[in-house]
């Protein structure tokens, strides 16, 4: 291969413009995450060697080892994993290979220059390796894919707009970073400065990182004590300078806050201190440790279907998997952290997960763990639970729709705004029962697509009228809860938009449905004739007992799909079936006895269509729908106008 010079691409160039200028609050961060690198190609390399022994032969070692030049102005890390091909450097060197480059743009102009996150958010969206150009004029990198037909390649760039990548000699598997220091940042090329940095955030990587150090010592004699007058002798050792046990292998009570934080950033390259975590030692029948956390922040992908759970899983401290599906179900996808089982084959394979029954028992004690985690932060940190519920909420509520074991736990943790609540401000379902007035047998929701659209709702007047909660389910994943939480507490969850509503007490029952025959009786014709006029639209038409002021509402059959739903099925490109809805009177509004008064007097009265067209136009936008024929309404309510105008000048 002949060498050859490219550009790097444009997001790429652009980070490292704001790398090399605006990014100095945190510059030793580099070390972290060049650390960070070698530790995931040890990791992948381990893996590969337990499906293929043959790509360790001549080197079993796994290690990470930096050296530093103060002479030269050089610090190399260098480690014994994976390597890169050519195609691989270009690949992940050259671009950013991540979804996730216009949310990391979008993020960093949030800050100022000065804030000290800003440095630590480059780990977050997997560009972590141009951190390294905080601190270096220039950048080496030797690197050799495992397998012996594999070449090593010479990859080097000044972090501004081109790179080159050769040909090069390296004897073994793995990657050599060589860092060429800034003047301004020489002082990282030191002993007590690596080993401060890598204590503070790599203490824990389980890879040992060695560095040579240098000593200068006079001679001694057979008793050990020095020789006077001997000059002193330069001496070189390989010393291990992280402790390399697993965090989550030590007891808790061992493990410093910070401990947990720097490796909550580790292995969710979150810029943030975690909300919460659960640190677990299980010994007995099924034995395995755990570290999980809760983040404070939702990741920009966390209802993308390519995003990844954060849940790594290791045998006996051997990383197999990262992105473990096994461990927790999809709707805690929020979690990051590790869980390591010694009960697990360590040659275990992806079939084989699949199938092991030891993981569905992790996943129930993890899952309860979990759960009972935020019931104590609900409970006795409600601040806390409710910065969490803000972020994951949505997430949450999938588990009671999709965990029918776990249904009644999530239900209690999951929150709603109400018709009593102020906006903003949630209530829970115990809440709500513990609530509800003497009589009121039923939970009672609306849909809709926020709360401004279903706070005036007329499907709300009577509810209002009995000082009736209504909830309000304003997120998409809310009504599809219903269809698997049918009740709560032993109380049934009932829509105010479908089906019949029944809220007289018991002493009133008998008279209203007196009054609901006699009006029935009443405009009985002129109901037919709105069915008549309307029969294209909607499949009937009632008297309501919904409503005390507006005229008219539309209602689904207590099975039928709601006008919401059918909003979120068609965003989502889904056919809908066509469903025809009930259209409901109030038998106290004036319009029936105007209606009921030009029907006696002329049934054929172009009138009475047009105001069937307007009552049904009125209830679409009251549930807020759109209109199937807004300029057919503008005329119709023109025409009313000037008829009504008419009407008034012809009494005077």
């Amino acid at each position: 291969m002949t060498k050859s010079t490219m550009k790097f691409k444009t997001e790429v160039s652009q980070l490292l413009e704001l790398v090399t200028h605006s990014l100095y609050s945190n510059k030793e961060i580099f070390i972290r995450e060049l650390v960070s690198n070698a530790s995931d190609a040890l990791d992948k390399i381990r893996l590969e060697g337990l499906i293929d022994k043959k790509i360790l032969e001549g080197n079993n070692e796994y290690k990470i080892k930096i050296d530093f030049n103060k002479d030269a102005g050089t610090i190399t890390i260098t480690d014994t994993g994976i390597g890169m091909t050519k195609d691989e450097v270009i690949s992940n060197i050259g671009t950013i290979a991540k979804s996730g480059t216009k949310e990391f743009f979008a993020k960093l102009k949030e800050m100022k220059e000065s804030d000290q996150k800003q440095a630590d958010l480059i780990g977050q969206f997997g560009v972590g390796f141009y951190s390294a150009f905080i601190v270096s004029e220039k950048i080496v990198i030797n690197t050799k894919k495992a397998g012996k037909d594999n070449l090593a390649v010479r990859w080097e760039s000044d972090g501004k707009e081109k790179f080159s990548v050769d040909d090069s000699e390296k004897s073994d598997r793995g990657t050599e970073v060589t860092l060429y220091l800034n003047k301004e940042d020489i002082d990282f090329a030191s002993e007590w400065k690596i080993k401060e940095i890598v204590k503070k955030y790599s203490d824990y990587i389980s890879f040992p990182i060695n560095m040579t150090i240098e000593r200068e010592e006079k001679p001694k004699d057979k008793d050990g004590k020095e020789i006077e007058g001997a000059e002193a002798l330069t001496t070189y050792t390989d010393e291990t300078i992280n402790s390399q046990k697993a965090i989550w292998q030590r007891a808790a009570k061992e493990v410093k806050k910070d401990e947990y934080n720097e490796f909550y950033k580790h292995i969710s390259h979150d810029y943030e201190e975690p909300l919460e975590k659960i640190h677990l030692n299980v010994e007995g029948m099924l034995s395995y440790k755990a570290l999980l956390y809760f983040p404070q922040k939702a990741p920009y992908d966390l209802f993308m279907r390519e995003a990844k759970t954060g849940v790594s899983l290791y045998v006996k401290n051997v990383f197999i998997m990262e992105d473990n599906k096994h461990l927790l179900p999809e709707y805690m996808r929020f979690m990051k952290g590790v869980v390591d089982s010694a009960d697990l084959p360590l040659n275990v394979s992806r079939e084989i997960l699949q199938e092991d029954k030891t993981l569905d028992k992790i996943q129930k004690n993890l899952v309860k763990k979990v759960i009972e985690t935020l019931k104590k932060l609900k409970e006795k940190q409600n601040e806390k639970y409710l910065e969490f519920y803000a972020e994951f909420g949505k997430v949450l509520k999938e588990g009671v729709y999709s965990d029918h074991a776990n249904q009644e736990k999530l239900s209690d943790l999951i929150l709603f705004e109400s018709s009593k609540t102020e906006a903003g401000k949630l209530t829970s379902l115990a809440e709500y029962v513990e609530k509800m007035p003497e009589g009121q047998t039923e939970i009672y929701y609306i849909t809709g697509e926020s709360r401004k659209t279903v706070e005036n709702s007329p499907h709300l007047e009577k509810f209002k009228q009995k000082d009736y909660e209504v909830l309000f389910f304003t997120d998409p994943i809310d009504e599809f809860i219903t269809t698997g939480l049918t009740e709560y507490k032993e109380k049934k969850l009932k829509s105010v938009g479908k089906g019949e509503i029944d809220l007289a007490d018991e002493k009133d029952k008998e008279e209203e449905k007196k009054q609901k025959d006699s009006n029935k009786k009443k405009y009985g014709s002129v109901l037919d004739n709105i069915k008549e006029t309307l029969k294209d639209d909607i499949k009937d038409v009632k008297i309501s007992n919904r409503l005390t002021s507006s005229a008219v509402c539309l209602v689904s059959d207590e099975n039928d799909i709601s006008p919401h739903m059918e909003k979120i099925f068609k965003s989502m490109n889904q056919e809908v079936p066509v469903s025809k809805r009930i259209l409901e009177l109030n038998p106290n509004h004036p319009i029936l006895d105007v209606m009921k008064s030009i029907y006696e007097n002329n049934k054929k009265d172009a009138k009475l269509g047009e105001y069937a067209e307007l009552l049904y136009d009125q209830a679409v936008i009251a549930e807020g729908s759109p209109l199937k024929d807004p300029v057919k309404f503008a005329q119709r309510m023109a025409d009313l106008m000037v008829f009504e105008g008419k009407v008034k000048v012809a009494k005077k």
